[in-house]
């Protein structure tokens, strides 16, 4: 796959076909999981008053609450009309930039997120100078949190209710085996990961003590199914992550994942 040819759809993407804001707040009930989720993740790690980098964080969804939180907070992000849709709300600072070329010194921050760019990032090559830069930018002690989408979802969106075709598509074939993704589809991403793969990724940067976790969980695909969920099944799924999401197999049966790792 082309990276060029990605960024570009990245922008026509982001800019013309969907609302990036709208996808963790009143899409579907998915959407307040992984937004819970995600935060309580990144809030059992960081310290108050943290400065954060938010490498690929569109419009500041997760920006916005950790700088009302306390947290100093940068956005960076490619698209420029995220990145002016994130200004907007005026409580942390926000620039175009590209993960694989972080323009900061080493040691600037407390925490890096990756929310976005490790699975609009083909090339293994690049996927690891991104998650280097992201390395070192953070001081010594500090966190990196990146997510992935699994391999197990890219697949369930191409084939769930449908008759398996006759042979199996090639490239289906490919997105199971190498995490490559499939042609045809609007989405522009690029590398659909395991959990094992991540982990070696984050390893191979020099991050340490690394964990990978689901962040929806096996229930998440179903709550992409509602408009919005009831107190009780949003919890239920809550509780269902928190306890199995961490399990080997089982964390990769979920909308996305989470590495996370710690800069030595």
């Amino acid at each position: 796959m082309d990276q060029a040819n990605v960024d570009e759809r990245i922008q026509d993407y982001y800019t013309q076909h969907f609302a990036e804001a709208e996808r963790l707040t009143v899409r579907s009930a998915q959407g307040r999981l992984e937004f819970e989720r995600v935060q309580e993740l990144i809030a059992a790690r960081i310290g108050p008053h943290s400065h954060v980098l938010d490498v690929g964080g569109a419009t500041g969804v997760h920006a916005a609450p950790l700088a009302e939180l306390g947290h100093d907070v940068i956005l960076i992000d490619p698209v420029p009309a995220q990145v002016q849709e994130a200004k907007r709300q005026g409580t942390f600072e926000a620039q175009v930039g590209d993960a694989r070329d972080l323009q900061f010194g080493d040691d600037s921050f407390d925490v890096a997120l990756l929310f976005g760019p490790l699975y609009h990032l083909a090339e293994r090559k690049d996927r690891l100078r991104s998650l280097g830069e992201a390395a070192r930018v953070v001081r010594s002690g500090g966190w990196v949190f990146a997510a992935v989408i699994p391999r197990f979802i890219g697949h369930a969106v191409l084939t769930l209710g449908e008759e398996a075709p006759h042979p199996y598509p090639t490239d289906w074939v490919s997105l199971l085996e190498h995490g490559t993704a499939a042609r045809g589809v609007l989405f522009p991403g690029a590398h659909f990961h395991t959990a094992e793969e991540l982990e070696e990724e984050l390893s191979q940067v020099g991050l340490t003590d690394i964990s990978v976790c689901a962040i929806e969980g096996p229930d998440g695909l179903a709550l992409e199914q509602f408009g919005q969920a009831d107190e009780e099944l949003h919890q239920a799924a809550l509780t269902m992550v928190r306890k199995v999401g961490h399990l080997p197999g089982i964390r990769d049966m979920t909308n996305h994942m989470m590495g996370i790792a710690r800069v030595p």
